[in-house]
C-alpha cells in the first residue's frame, strides 16, 4: 500500500484514538460526540498535515506536492491555535453571558488547540512519517 496513505491514516486516526483514550481516563466516560469533537491533547489536525508533508518529502523530495502540503500544513496549524482558539474563547464568554442572563439555548462552540497541543500532534505526525518511511 502507498506510504503516504498509510502515514496519514496512522497519524491522524492514531492521534484521535490517543485523544479519546486520554479523555476517557480523565472523565471516565465517552460518547459518540467525543469521536468528532475538536480541540484537546494532542492535535489530530496537526498530526494529519505534518505527517502528510513529512512523508511526501521523504518519498518525493522537494516536489510540487510537498510544497502544497507544506503550505496546507502551515495554514491548518496556524488556524488550529490561532483563529479557532480565539473563537473558542469567545464561545466560552458567550456561554457565560447566556447563563448569567438565564437564557436557554443549545449554544455550541468548538475550542481550538493550545500551542503545546499543536506541538505534540505535530511531533507525533513527524515521528509516524519517519517510522512508516523506514518500516514499509
Amino acid at each position: 500500500m502507498n506510504k503516504i496513505i498509510i502515514t496519514v491514516i496512522f497519524a491522524g486516526f492514531g492521534v484521535q484514538l490517543l485523544k479519546l483514550t486520554i479523555y476517557f481516563f480523565r472523565h471516565k466516560s465517552l460518547s459518540w460526540h467525543d469521536l468528532v469533537v475538536t480541540g484537546g491533547m494532542p492535535s489530530s489536525h496537526s498530526a494529519f498535515v505534518i505527517s502528510m508533508a513529512t512523508i511526501i518529502y521523504l518519498v518525493e523530495g522537494v516536489s510540487t506536492a510537498f510544497v502544497i502540503s507544506l503550505v496546507l500544513a502551515m495554514i491548518v496549524i496556524r488556524d488550529a491555535f490561532g483563529v479557532r482558539r480565539s473563537v473558542g474563547n469567545e464561545g466560552k464568554a458567550i456561554e457565560k453571558l447566556l447563563k448569567l442572563h438565564k437564557i436557554k439555548s443549545k449554544f455550541h462552540y468548538a475550542m481550538g488547540h493550545t500551542p503545546l497541543q499543536v506541538f505534540v500532534g505535530s511531533l507525533i505526525g513527524f515521528v509516524v512519517a519517519i517510522l512508516v518511511n523506514y518500516l514499509f
